[in-house]
């Protein structure tokens, strides 16, 4: 029986170093090529039944080719990968675009039912990417992106959501830890048995605070304090993944490097304009270091 469980172990590892490494061929077409897994790693025992639940970054809003354009899926997102790599009895990817802790009890579109409908009782792993719709994700980069074409060498963006003396991104990033928590347990209750792996979200701009006007019309003084919300949000969730009994997937060391303000060929998140992923989201790059993070929490 080892011998059996060391080849599939094999077996499952050529396929995901086959499918990460795969991706370095898509520089070419102006994608950055993604991580591969360590020759040496193994890969974790086998998964009768997962269930991918998530927001746009789970489900790769724009990465070619979507297989779902309702929920802007794409057939190469991170679950997508991780079930290519693990070969699950039976899956389910009910990740979409837009999706808030809401939607995990309720429909976000007619052809989208409400995403823990995916879960049963024999679910054994659960992947689960939410928490940025809630702060109100798109509209933070609209408005910095706006108020920074007016005012590059400031903090118009700050300035708008600290006016009053408090800062109400703050604010609403602890507002929202009630509801991952709620949704972690709205997991455990239908998937008893289950592991959750929680994602964070990859860096977007550069984690030394500087900004790219050539790129995006991020202020200076808006770059360090936009990078500190991110890390504040993706504490939060890790704070409310550790006290719900769920493993915390760590999507942004890794990614520091990648972000938007560097060239095709070595950013995973991909600027406005780009047909590789929608603005301000992991390009297939991106999404295989997704999977390699996941994979590796699993191990």
């Amino acid at each position: 029986m080892r011998s059996r469980t060391r080849t599939v172990r094999s077996s499952r590892r050529t396929r995901v170093l086959g499918l990460l490494c795969a991706t370095s061929a898509l520089a070419a077409t102006g994608l950055a090529s993604g991580p591969a897994l360590a020759a040496g790693a193994d890969l974790p025992d086998a998964v009768a039944r997962y269930v991918a639940l998530g927001d746009s970054y789970a489900s790769a809003a724009g990465v070619p080719d979507q297989v779902d354009t309702a929920c802007a899926r794409s057939g190469r997102n991170y679950p997508a990968l991780l079930t290519a790599a693990l070969e699950p009895a039976a899956h389910r990817d009910v990740s979409c675009g837009g999706a808030t802790t809401v939607h995990m009890t309720t429909s976000q579109n007619p052809t989208a039912p409400p995403q823990f409908a995916a879960l049963t009782g024999d679910t054994d792993l659960v992947t689960l990417t939410i928490g940025g719709n809630d702060v109100g994700f798109a509209d933070i980069i609209t408005r910095c992106i706006v108020l920074g074409a007016f005012n590059m060498s400031g903090s118009p963006c700050k300035t708008s959501y600290t006016w009053t003396g408090t800062d109400k991104l703050a604010a609403t990033i602890d507002a929202a830890a009630p509801k991952i928590a709620a949704t972690l347990d709205g997991i455990r209750q239908r998937a008893p048995h289950a592991r959750i792996l929680v994602t964070g979200y990859p860096a977007i701009i550069p984690a030394d605070g500087t900004n790219c006007p050539s790129v995006a019309s991020i202020a200076r003084g808006d770059a360090p304090w936009l990078r500190d919300t991110h890390e504040r949000l993706n504490k939060m969730i890790a704070g409310q993944a550790d006290a719900h009994g769920a493993v915390y997937v760590d999507t942004y060391a890794k990614s520091v490097g990648h972000d938007v303000c560097k060239p095709a060929g070595t950013r995973w998140m991909e600027p406005l304009g780009s047909s590789a992923a929608a603005p301000f989201h992991p390009n297939a790059a991106g999404e295989a270091a997704m999977a390699a993070a996941t994979l590796a929490a699993l191990d």
